[in-house]
């Protein structure tokens, strides 16, 4: 086969549809994979508001780690948080799922004797301790609540 100056051109036009084929199907083939977006930040929170947040934001809550078994989980609260995407496995048709896990602080809030938790020494124990310690108000009566 002799290679003319129009054979040339033709092969490269070829080559050059190849080329942009297959890049474009390998952008449409990795677009499938969701990225987690943005979750609310529950750092601070307890887990209870914090999952719920994550539930009403799209996202399920994945617990990693805790430190601390003297408080249920329900009232521990979210020192950490990661957001990532879960992809299906191959060939089930599933979709990504959007998972933050969190880290769990489920010790007192502060250390007494017998219980774990921040030092009273720390900034966080002596403030924790200083809470608990304020007595509290008596409650305000209103007018007309039958009460003297």
């Amino acid at each position: 086969m002799e290679l003319t100056k129009d054979t040339m051109t033709a092969m490269k036009t070829a080559w050059g549809f190849a080329a942009a084929l297959s890049l474009g199907a390998a952008a449409m083939i990795g677009s499938g994979v969701a990225s987690a977006g943005t979750a609310p930040n529950v750092v601070g929170q307890k887990y209870s508001a914090a999952h719920s947040a994550l539930s009403s934001a799209g996202f399920k809550t994945v617990v990693s780690t805790t430190v601390g078994d003297r408080t249920p989980w329900p009232d521990c609260v979210v020192t950490h948080q990661l957001s990532h995407s879960v992809s299906p496995p191959q060939y089930t048709g599933g979709s990504v799922v959007n998972e933050v896990l969190v880290s769990l602080y489920c010790a007192g809030s502060f250390a007494t004797v017998g219980t774990p938790g921040n030092s009273l020494g720390s900034p966080q124990g002596s403030q924790a301790a200083a809470a608990a310690a304020a007595p509290t108000p008596p409650p305000r009566h209103r007018p007309g609540d039958g009460r003297r």
